[in-house]
């Protein structure tokens, strides 16, 4: 049996995920906002994506692109319905206003000030849907002295602090190679909404999620912000290593791949010195205890480098895993596509596109037993969904046929 949504979105009943039933408004671009709402769209949730007439997404601009095919929208904007909505003009903000009504979150990640620019700040909106919750993701957040600076993930990585103690102490502060701040900012926002969708069902009334893209990454950070105010410690730049955790680092095999090791209580250290025969560290007085070990790392490191340059990947794998050694590969995405554990966990999944195929891309985090949610459609055309949507919220097809000459949608 398939059910069809409101936004005119077909799933199949095994397929519909926890959130069936809750709409999803998407006003946002690039990466942050339409993260959070392929998030809700994975798990059944009916989300409804707004673009520009005409220019659309900039993600869709983003590389890789396979000819003209945008091969990051495929993933970022899967299951969701696509709409097209200019919300500069009045038209479009009238028409925005006729759509509040339909649905329990919208999710925006405009630069603080510009919905209410627009007369569609959450007051107005709120006016329409008393039960609507507003979640609004910039860089620095909706309030305080930075809040209309324009914020990108990557200067926001740098506010958290992160950088500056990750990276090598010789080296420059190491930045992240993918866009870790705006997912981060993605998943707080649902996380957000959520609760506050709960928090509805007793109130009656929504509310607004204010997440920002430095806040998403600094709350990670715990024993900072206390060992700060406690003891004065700043965190260094230290590569691979940890703090308080030894041996902890990436060492390089005879075959050039890298082995991650992480060894830091006394049962796992015992575990790694008898799988590289040496058991004896165990009881070496350099080494007897994590915080011997912290102050011999040089030593310890340069012990377990000459091991691991001594044999390839694959052998010194198999000699860790026989000792049960708390340990793994390096992997690049080549490898992760070959991994059995990502296939037994269908963490790949393949899904038909109209444009390329059958295209393979990440799967369902997390897995629920009952209601595990779907990949249902990749990224589609700008404006797709207009018909099968504006009609859903009562406009007829000389209205549609209007709003789409005059650029409206």
């Amino acid at each position: 049996m398939t059910t069809t949504t409101d936004s005119g979105l077909r799933r199949g009943d095994c397929q519909a995920g926890p959130l069936a039933g809750v709409r999803v408004l998407e006003l946002g671009n690039m990466i942050a906002g339409p993260t959070a709402g392929v998030l809700f769209a994975d798990f059944g949730a009916d989300v409804v994506k707004v673009e520009l007439p005409g220019v659309g997404d900039d993600l869709r601009s983003l590389p890789p692109h396979k000819g003209t095919v945008p091969l990051w929208w495929k993933v970022t904007n899967r299951n969701k319905t696509l709409i097209t909505l200019d919300l500069r003009t009045d038209r479009g903000q009238q028409l925005l206003k006729r759509m509040v009504p339909h649905f329990d979150i919208v999710i925006e990640n405009f630069r603080p000030g510009t919905l209410e620019r627009w007369g569609l700040g959450f007051d107005s909106l709120a006016k329409l849907n008393v039960g609507l919750i507003l979640a609004r993701i910039s860089g620095y957040g909706q309030t305080g002295p930075y809040a209309m600076r324009p914020g990108y993930g990557t200067v926001a990585e740098a506010m958290s602090g992160v950088p500056s103690f990750t990276g090598f102490p010789d080296k420059p502060p190491t930045l992240s190679a993918f866009t870790l701040v705006d997912a981060l900012a993605g998943l707080f926002a649902v996380q957000g909404a959520l609760m506050a969708l709960y928090e509805r069902n007793t109130s009656g009334c929504g509310q607004v999620v204010d997440v920002s893209l430095f806040e998403s990454l600094f709350r990670l950070v715990d024993p900072q912000v206390i060992a700060y105010d406690q003891l004065a410690q700043i965190k260094p730049r230290q590569g691979n290593r940890l703090t308080g955790d030894s041996p902890r680092n990436a060492y390089r095999t005879l075959d050039g791949r890298y082995i991650t090791i992480s060894a830091g209580s006394k049962r796992t250290f015992a575990r790694l010195a008898s799988a590289i025969g040496m058991p004896e560290l165990a009881n070496d007085p350099r080494f007897a205890d994590v915080q011997s070990r912290c102050a011999n790392v040089d030593e310890l490191d340069q012990i377990i480098s000459q091991w691991f340059e001594a044999r390839s990947m694959p052998e010194a794998m198999t000699m860790l895993e026989e000792h049960d050694v708390v340990a793994g590969p390096v992997y690049d995405i080549a490898d992760i596509f070959d991994d059995p554990q990502y296939r037994a966990r269908e963490d790949i999944v393949s899904i038909d596109d109209p444009d390329l195929g059958t295209v393979r891309m990440q799967g369902i985090v997390p897995k629920l037993s009952r209601t595990p949610g779907a990949v249902i459609h990749t990224g589609g055309a700008m404006g797709e969904g207009n018909e099968a949507f504006y009609t859903t919220i009562g406009l007829t097809e000389r209205e549609i046929t209007e709003l789409r000459a005059e650029g409206v949608i």
